[in-house]
C-alpha cells in the first residue's frame, strides 16, 4: 500500500467515524430538535480545540449478528479540549449509534477519559443522549455502567464532574449523573427515570408520561435531582461554560480570579430599606444578593426547587464564592428537608474545591409539622449543620433579620466555625419569636401586659447588640456598606489555612 494509499483509507475513515449512524439518523435527530454529539462538543469548548481520543474504536460482540454491524467509535465521543482557555474533558454519547446505548467497548472509553481527567486534574463533563444498556452484550454493558460507578466516585472531590442530559437517561445510566457535582438537564427533549411509564403502568397502575415522569421540570422543581434547566442544546453548553468558569480545575487549586471592574466600594442606598422592619413581612434575599455581588451576576443553582433557600455562584472583587441563602420570599425563609439537603451538598461542594462561602441569614426556624418529624428532619437537618461544621474554606456570615432557634446555629454561625459573622441592624437573634416566647414566659396576662411583655422581649432580644456583646457578631453594619464589608472579609480570609482532625472521613448523616 503506497503512502497516498494510506493517507486515503485514513481520510475514509476519518469521515466515517465522524458520520455517526450515517446521515439518516443524524436527519431524524435534528428533526427531534436536538443535535448531534459532536455537534454539541463544538458548542462546548472553544473553537478548534477539540481533540478526540478513541475514534476508531469498536465493539466487540459476536452475538445476534453484531459482528457485522459496526460503527467507528461505537456510539461515543471522546477527547479534551479547553473552555475559556482551560483545559477540559469530555464524552457525548451519540443516540445516532445503536440509540447511544452502553456497550463495553464504549464504556472503556469513557472510564478512560475520566481516568486521564483525574490524572491530569482537569473537570470532566459528559453529555448524556443514552437508551440505556445494550441487550445484545448482556452482563459487559452492565459491567460497564459499574466501571463508570467506580470512577466517579473515585473521582468525586478531586476534580469537579459535571453532567448534561440531553436526551434518554433511563435505568442504571442515571446512575452515574446522580454521582456527579451538578446535572443539567434539557427542556422536552432530556428525561431521567430508573423505571419507565410502561413498567410503572404494569407495577402499580399509574399512568404517567415520560415528561411527567423524569422530564427537566419534574427533576428540576420536584425532585431535586437536576440542579440546571436549558431551554435548547445551544443554551444548556453556554451554560455550562458559565459554570466551569467558577470551578476550579481541581481540588489541589484554588477557583479561577477574573479581573474586576466593579467598584468594589460601591453602595445601593436601596439596600437601607430593603429588608422590612416587620418582621412578619416577606422580600426577596436574591435582591440583595444581585445588588452586592459582582456586574449583579447570581449564577443560582437548583432556582426552582427549595426555593425557600437560595444556592448558587457569584463573584466578590473578582474571586468566585458560593452563596448560601434562607429566602423569606418563599415559606418565609424556613428551613425544611428540601432545603437542607440542597444547601448541605452545595456547601460540601465548594468546601471540596476551594471556594469561599457567604451566608445570608434570615430564618424562622425549622418548619414544624408531623409531615417533617416523620419525614427525618432532624438527620436532614443535621447533614447541613455537619456540612458548615465540616467546612474549612473562609466562612462569612451576614444576618439581614430573623436568626432563631438551632436554625441560628445551623447557618454558619460563629459557633460551628464560621470566620467573619456580620449583622445588620435589622437582625434578630433569639431562642424564638417575640409572641411564641410571650406565651410560653407568660401565661394568664391581659392583652394590654402581653403587649407590653411582647414589646419587652423585642426591645431586649430581637436586635442583634446582645450578640454583639457576647462576640458572636463581630460587626454590626449598615446594608449599604455589604458589598464593601463582604470584600474585605474575604480579603481578610485569602490565606486560612484550617484541617479537620485526621480520620479516614466523618459519618454524615445520611
Amino acid at each position: 500500500m503506497t503512502l497516498e494509499d494510506k493517507i486515503k483509507k485514513f481520510e475514509e475513515l476519518n469521515t466515517l467515524a465522524e458520520a455517526g449512524g450515517g446521515q439518516d439518523r443524524i436527519a431524524k435527530h435534528h428533526a427531534a430538535g436536538k443535535k448531534t454529539a459532536r455537534e454539541r462538543i463544538l458548542d462546548l469548548l472553544d473553537p478548534e480545540t477539540f481533540v478526540e481520543v478513541d475514534k476508531m474504536v469498536t465493539h466487540r460482540s459476536t452475538d445476534f449478528g453484531m459482528e457485522k454491524n459496526k460503527f467507528l467509535g461505537d456510539g461515543v465521543v471522546c477527547g479534551y479540549g479547553k473552555i475559556d482557555s482551560r483545559l477540559v474533558y469530555v464524552f457525548a454519547q451519540d443516540f445516532t449509534v445503536f440509540g447511544g446505548s452502553l456497550s463495553g467497548a464504549n464504556a472503556a472509553k469513557i472510564v478512560k477519559i475520566t481516568k486521564l481527567a483525574m490524572k491530569m486534574g482537569a473537570p470532566i463533563i459528559g453529555l448524556n443522549d443514552s437508551g440505556g444498556a445494550r441487550i445484545q452484550e448482556g452482563v459487559q454493558s452492565l459491567a460497564g455502567y459499574a466501571d463508570i460507578f467506580y470512577q466517579n466516585v473515585r473521582g468525586s472531590g478531586v476534580i469537579p464532574q459535571i453532567s448534561a442530559i440531553m436526551g434518554p437517561c433511563a435505568g442504571g445510566a442515571v446512575y452515574s449523573p446522580a454521582l456527579t457535582d451538578f446535572i443539567m438537564m434539557v427542556k422536552d427533549t432530556s428525561y431521567m427515570f430508573v423505571t419507565g411509564p410502561d413498567v410503572i403502568k404494569t407495577v402499580t397502575h399509574e399512568e404517567v408520561t415520560k415528561e411527567e415522569l423524569g422530564g427537566a421540570i419534574t427533576h428540576n422543581a420536584k425532585s431535586g435531582v437536576a440542579h440546571f434547566t436549558a431551554d435548547n442544546d445551544e443554551q444548556a453548553m453556554m451554560m455550562l461554560r458559565e459554570l466551569i468558569g467558577f470551578l476550579p480545575s481541581n481540588n489541589m487549586e484554588d477557583p479561577p480570579i477574573k479581573p474586576c471592574t466593579d467598584n468594589i466600594h460601591r453602595e445601593d442606598e436601596k439596600l437601607q430599606s430593603l429588608v422590612p422592619v416587620d418582621p412578619n413581612k416577606p422580600y426577596d434575599i436574591k435582591d440583595i444578593i444581585e445588588t452586592v455581588v459582582d456586574d449583579h451576576n447570581f449564577f443560582e443553582v437548583m432556582p426552582l426547587y427549595a426555593q425557600n433557600i437560595s444556592i448558587g455562584f457569584a463573584r466578590l472583587s473578582g474571586k468566585p464564592v458560593g452563596i448560601v441563602a434562607n429566602n423569606p420570599a418563599f415559606m418565609a425563609g424556613v428551613l425544611d428537608i428540601n432545603s437542607s439537603v440542597k444547601a448541605a451538598r452545595f456547601v460540601r461542594f465548594c468546601d471540596a474545591f476551594n471556594i469561599p462561602l457567604i451566608t445570608f441569614v434570615d430564618v424562622p426556624g425549622f418548619l414544624p409539622g408531623t409531615a417533617q418529624e416523620f419525614g427525618g428532619i432532624i438527620k436532614h437537618g443535621a447533614k447541613l449543620l455537619y456540612a458548615f461544621a465540616e467546612a474549612t474554606v473562609p466562612k462569612i456570615t451576614l444576618i439581614t433579620r430573623k436568626a432563631y432557634g438551632g436554625a441560628y446555629d445551623v447557618m454558619a454561625s460563629k459557633h460551628i466555625g464560621a470566620d467573619v459573622n456580620y449583622s445588620y441592624p435589622t437582625g434578630e437573634i433569639a431562642v424564638m419569636g417575640a409572641e411564641g416566647a410571650v406565651n410560653i414566659m407568660h401565661k394568664g396576662l391581659s392583652e394590654s401586659e402581653r403587649v407590653l411583655a411582647i414589646d419587652d422581649y423585642r426591645d431586649k432580644f430581637a436586635n442583634p447588640y446582645k450578640a454583639a456583646e457576647m462576640g458572636y457578631i463581630d460587626e454590626i453594619i449598615q446594608p449599604k456598606q455589604t458589598r464593601h464589608k463582604l470584600v474585605q472579609a474575604l480579603d481578610m480570609c485569602a490565606n486560612k489555612s484550617e484541617q479537620n482532625p485526621p480520620k479516614k472521613h466523618g459519618n454524615i448523616p445520611l
